[in-house]
């Protein structure tokens, strides 16, 4: 068992919430009218919660130094009984910081938006921070958008068709192996 049900779980939520945030933050760009706030920000709070949940996991089922680099991922001489290579790792905590600068700036960002949660109260920075907090968000955006194009690429490629039927199955394979997943 490469993934195990609940980490994949959190993978295709994060996925479509990812898709999600994407869609309402670029559609009303390319000129899709729709009322976009309320679907992004609410995306947003759930992807919140979706990485706390992974942070758990990651600290206390996993353990942190399963995606840890090693002296031996950096030399590219990886032991084959580990289970990412450097490869994976690195783009697993490039991804994480761009999402972390996303979360971060998103939740200040909410301060101008009135939620059931919260009212508006834009003056907890001035325009010149405004500024900066946006420019981080949408650069980060943009970055996520290039390692989300790039993820897809590599889960098609041929000799990455294992890993792919893993985050489906569990473990390279086929539907009916599901049913042992637990």
């Amino acid at each position: 068992m490469r993934h195990k049900l609940a980490d994949r779980l959190f993978h295709w939520i994060m996925a479509l919430l990812v898709i999600i945030l994407l869609g309402t933050a670029f559609l009303p760009i390319l000129g899709v009218k729709f009322d976009w706030v309320p679907i992004h920000w609410m995306a947003g709070v759930l992807l919140i919660v979706a990485i706390i949940y992974h942070l758990y996991r990651a600290v206390f089922v996993h353990g942190l130094k399963e995606m840890l680099p090693t002296g031996a991922d950096m030399k590219m001489s990886s032991a084959p009984e580990q289970k990412y290579d450097v490869h994976q790792k690195l783009y697993h905590w490039s991804v994480g910081t761009i999402v972390l600068a996303l979360l971060i700036t998103g939740g200040i960002m909410m301060a101008k938006i009135d939620t059931p949660l919260w009212k508006r109260d834009p003056s907890i920075l001035s325009d010149w921070n405004w500024g900066i907090v946006y420019s981080i968000h949408g650069g980060a955006s943009m970055l996520l958008i290039f390692f989300f194009i790039l993820h897809i690429y590599f889960a098609f490629l041929p000799e990455h068709r294992t890993l792919l039927q893993s985050m489906i199955f569990g473990k390279p394979s086929g539907p009916q192996d599901i049913q042992n997943d637990k």
